[in-house]
């Protein structure tokens, strides 16, 4: 893994975050919160555990504090939508600063129980974009059980949009 990986990588994060933003606006407030028996409950449940992550791994690198973010943190669409805007950007600026080297060498931090773990920072940066796969691929199961439509979010549809 270089730099231009994690780069690469990240822009299609938030390309594949942002269409499974687009997709969910067309919901209501009621499908928004709707609980589908997921492992958070509504798709607002799904994006609120998505982004509170993001701001975790976030700070993590950035050797802040992480806290945690509830539902009630990004009560609305409007809001969590907005805030997801505030991390994007903060985290392309983080990724900017990154250097081959930083990537291979160990990174230690504390997770939400206090433990202390240290791995390379490319398996993390590689983990927070799995992460948010996994959980998009999820809210794409439960747009269908509300009758909406999902959006590919495949990594080659990515790159074939790219071309």
């Amino acid at each position: 893994m270089n730099v231009h990986d994690i780069e690469e990588l990240f822009v299609f994060d938030g390309w594949a975050t942002r269409r499974t933003l687009d997709a969910v606006s067309s919901l209501s407030e009621e499908q928004f919160k709707k609980d589908l028996g997921n492992s958070f409950g509504a798709v607002h449940g799904t994006l609120t555990h998505m982004l509170g992550a993001d701001k975790i791994w976030l700070a993590r690198w950035k050797g802040g504090v992480p806290i945690a973010t509830k539902p009630e943190d990004v009560a609305t669409f409007d809001h969590l939508k907005s805030s997801w805007q505030e991390v994007f950007a903060e985290t392309q600026s983080y990724i900017a600063s990154v250097t081959d080297d930083q990537l291979h060498k160990p990174h230690a931090y504390t997770d939400l129980r206090g433990n202390t773990h240290a791995q390379p920072l490319y398996q993390q940066l590689q983990h927070k974009v799995n992460h948010s796969t996994y959980h998009r691929g999820q809210i794409t199961t439960m747009l269908r059980q509300l009758g909406a439509i999902p959006i590919g979010t495949d990594l080659i549809v990515f790159y074939r949009e790219r071309k």
